[in-house]
């Protein structure tokens, strides 16, 4: 896919046109899909391995090894010898589940490595509307429905991931773990909903 001209390939994944953030937006504060600023900000917390794992859906050994390589490095806190724990941030919990959907569905590591890479330099701000599709050997990035109908014009057989979709989805599950505030250190405990249940019920 060649784009319209303005885009440039980046390893493997084709960067189209995004809308740029505008100028003097602060990204560390950007509130999720649905959540109001008032609420706590899932992007000043850090989530250590069984987190991760949990919300991203894969094992603690993928996790162990995809950091080691450099495929997902904990943004947070590295692992610094031995005790020593890593700690996720929200983006990169999020790129853990996008790796592991695009394992799922038949991608080469190669080609998600090169997508990764290419997702990094997006916006926290601009993520959300963006659209992953692939063929199964590459990966591309789509932030409108031009972009789209471009790549499906082709005829080829390909899937789509709503990095929104996935956000969301992201969210609600680090909504119920624990968590430390990433500045620190404080431990953060989940708020499940059968907690909100119960106090419920005790002020009837």
């Amino acid at each position: 896919m060649t784009g319209n001209g303005d885009s440039g390939a980046m390893g493997g994944l084709s960067a189209l046109p995004v809308p740029s953030t505008p100028p003097g937006a602060d990204l560390r504060t950007v509130p999720p899909p649905g959540r109001s600023r008032g609420q706590q900000d899932t992007h000043r917390l850090g989530y250590r391995g069984p987190s991760a794992c949990a919300a991203a859906g894969i094992t603690y050994r993928q996790l162990d090894y995809w950091a080691r390589t450099g495929l997902v490095e904990p943004s947070v806190r590295p692992a610094h010898g031995s005790g020593s724990q890593r700690l996720y941030g929200f983006r990169d919990v999020l790129t853990l589940k996008i790796v592991k959907r695009l394992l799922d569905a038949g991608v080469s590591l190669h080609s998600i490595r090169a997508a990764v890479q290419a997702l990094r330099c997006v916006d926290l701000a601009e993520l959300p509307s963006l659209v992953l599709m692939s063929d199964g050997a590459t990966v591309y990035r789509c932030s409108s429905a031009g972009d789209m109908a471009e790549l499906l014009s082709g005829g080829r057989g390909v899937f789509g991931i709503a990095v929104g979709a996935v956000w969301a989805d992201v969210e609600l599950a680090l909504s119920r773990l624990h968590a430390e505030r990433a500045d620190t250190g404080e431990p953060v405990v989940a708020d499940h909903p059968e907690d909100e249940l119960a106090r419920r019920r005790r002020m009837r």
